[in-house]
């Protein structure tokens, strides 16, 4: 990409697994990357991976649920690396149970990271955007957006960024910015291994079951999502906008 390295992008839920993934990929394609998570040092090993690979990178401490830590993580990107005019939204949590057993604090987490952190998020950096008449944001959703048991907080999540991007899509696409969205399916991740864990099953034995009913017969890795995240962001896919991509290894969750 011919002004890449003139261009910042954030990503959220960076530390580690698809978010980890997808920084190390965008520092390869030429960005400046500012790692987002929870707590600034979680997201160090990211950093140090792209620093190492001679890449520019920051890690920022944030809570994307919170208004003013957004307001102020964005500040700190654009004051050390410039105006950020690329945001991949990947933060998320989990929270599953059935509906019977889900506490409104089960359902308030889920909606403050992946909703409300994302429109956030969003908000602070599209200003960057419409200023540099170019940006690319990615929302991150999922399979579980198609419905998934015991996580009805997390696919009602999920489905509802399909519909923010599609929206962000209509309103900023005038300004130069384009919004697209991945649904993942079964990725060998760190959180698809702490639900094995949960369950109480093998992991790799949990992986094996899984793999065998995606089409492909292979489990999702990080870099599958990391890969279609600088699609998206570069000119290949300046014509492409508001859309949801099923990166699943098959035409269903």
């Amino acid at each position: 990409m011919a002004e890449s390295q003139q261009r910042v992008a954030i990503v959220t839920g960076a530390a580690r697994g698809i978010g980890a993934a997808t920084a190390q990929r965008l520092a390869q394609d030429g960005f400046k990357v500012a790692v987002i998570d929870l707590e600034e040092s979680a997201a160090k090993t990211t950093v140090d991976a792209i620093v190492s690979a001679g890449g520019t990178a920051i890690a920022v401490g944030a809570d994307v649920s919170d208004a003013a830590a957004v307001e102020a993580a964005v500040e700190r990107v654009a004051e050390e690396l410039g105006a950020p005019t690329v945001l991949i939204n990947n933060a998320g949590i989990t929270r599953d149970n059935l509906l019977f057993k889900m506490s409104e604090q089960d359902w308030d987490s889920v909606m403050g990271v992946h909703l409300k952190g994302s429109f956030l998020m969003a908000r602070a950096v599209q200003k960057h955007m419409v200023d540099a008449g170019w940006g690319r944001i990615v929302n991150l959703s999922s399979t579980s957006a198609l419905g998934n048991r015991g996580q009805a907080n997390y696919s009602t999540a999920k489905a509802g960024l399909q519909g923010f991007t599609k929206t962000l899509a209509i309103e900023l696409g005038k300004f130069g910015v384009t919004v697209n969205c991945i649904a993942p399916g079964f990725i060998a991740s760190e959180m698809t291994k702490a639900t094995a864990e949960r369950l109480g099953v093998d992991w790799e034995e949990f992986k094996a079951a899984r793999a065998k009913e995606i089409p492909v017969q292979r489990a999702g890795q990080v870099e599958d999502i990391a890969q279609t995240v600088s699609f998206f962001v570069d000119e290949r896919s300046s014509f492409v906008s508001g859309q949801v991509i099923y990166v699943a290894g098959g035409p269903k969750a």
